[in-house]
């Protein structure tokens, strides 16, 4: 019993000492999408619908836990913005049904975001020594585990 009380115990001392340092981290990446004239939910979104072309308004309201209204009103943004079209879509038997897809524009855009976060990110990592670096490697394998082993909060 003992030696589960203190597993949980630096479990949960790692989890309070990590999280700041994510957040922070997540904040400077989120700033690297702004600064090219967009949100990071623009970024976020487009990424999505670059994994799934063909989604629709509520799919991705759903997935993304907004309301449908609130979905709709980002995507008329995005596809003002030329980064996001309407299609039906192929091979769906219910030609009413229209998904989205990510233009070459809004490809174009989310390489740049993503070029910009990794620069940011790599310029920092440069300033490590190679032993900070190889615990990095080591923390990212594990922060990958943490995210496909759990669900999203509701």
């Amino acid at each position: 019993m003992r030696n589960t009380t203190t597993t949980i115990t630096k479990t949960v001392k790692l989890a309070a000492e990590l999280r700041p340092s994510i957040l922070r981290l997540s904040r400077h990446l989120r700033r690297e999408a702004i600064r090219g004239g967009s949100s990071s939910l623009d970024a976020q979104l487009l990424g999505t619908l670059r994994e799934e072309p063909g989604l629709g308004v509520s799919e991705l309201a759903e997935m993304e836990q907004m309301s449908r209204p609130a979905m709709s009103a980002h995507v008329k943004r995005l596809m003002t913005l030329g980064y996001v079209q309407r299609e039906i879509a192929k091979g769906d038997v219910d030609r009413r049904r229209i998904g989205l897809t990510v233009t070459r524009t809004g490809t174009q855009y989310l390489r740049n975001v993503n070029e910009r976060r990794a620069d940011w990110l790599a310029d920092r990592l440069a300033e490590l020594g190679s032993e900070d670096r190889t615990a990095l490697d080591r923390a990212a394998k594990s922060l990958r585990l943490i995210l496909e082993s759990s669900a999203e909060p509701v």
